[in-house]
């Protein structure tokens, strides 16, 4: 199953102290269109879990074909997604078209710095079909007919408001867990010249070791 791409962290880091360089980019893409609107979704602290409907029938997997998932989590995961009710859920929404799910696996015994929830679930982040990832819209359309949470939207607006949101809050918006970060993208969907999705990670943890520029 295709595995999802990596999201980089925003700026450099120093090659001696591993440190944020604050300021300085890791991709030109993000500098150019740092002062447009982008829209940040809370980061969750779970596990990468893919949905594939190729069709004909569901699976689903961890970040990687072979990584191993707690078996509470495979018990939900089997609950939300197997049998034949489901299968015919996907039908429905979707016919012979190949799309693929992205989520986190979260909650009790999968995450540390709090928690979000007291049991486990599965909370959707992004949606492809035909390598091409739709919009917010239809992913919060895509949760609402299976029944999935979605990660939430916390603010919109620059890259500089991303970080600064970040750094203004300690807590999740979920639960009584740390906030872990944020994933920001362009509100309109673009990729730089190697061909890579514009999107990018800032993490909490990353500004409190941060160097200069």
């Amino acid at each position: 199953m295709k595995e999802y791409h990596k999201i980089e962290t925003l700026f450099e880091r120093d090659e001696g102290t591993k440190k944020l360089i604050i300021g300085k980019f890791r991709n030109e893409t993000i500098e150019y269109l740092k002062d447009n609107n982008w829209l940040f979704t809370e980061k969750i602290d779970g596990t990468n879990i893919r949905v594939l409907w190729d069709g004909h029938r569901v699976t689903f997997s961890g970040r990687t074909d072979t990584s191993q998932m707690p078996s509470h989590l495979m018990n939900k995961l089997f609950e939300l997604f197997s049998g034949e009710v489901n299968e015919e859920m996907f039908e429905q929404k979707f016919g012979e078209t190949p799309v693929i799910l992205y989520g986190e696996g979260y909650g009790t015994k999968i995450q540390s710095g709090g928690s979000y929830r007291l049991d486990v679930s599965f909370i959707l982040f992004d949606v492809e079909i035909d390598n091409l990832f739709l919009k917010r819209e239809s992913v919060e359309d895509i949760a609402k007919y299976f029944g999935l949470e979605v990660v939430p939207i916390v603010c919109t607006g620059t890259i500089q408001n991303g970080v600064d949101f970040v750094l203004s809050h300690a807590n999740s918006t979920i639960g009584t867990a740390v906030m872990e970060g944020v994933v920001g993208r362009p509100q309109t969907e673009l990729f730089d010249r190697r061909g890579n999705r514009v999107i990018v990670k800032i993490k909490r943890k990353d500004f409190s070791q941060k160097g200069e520029k």
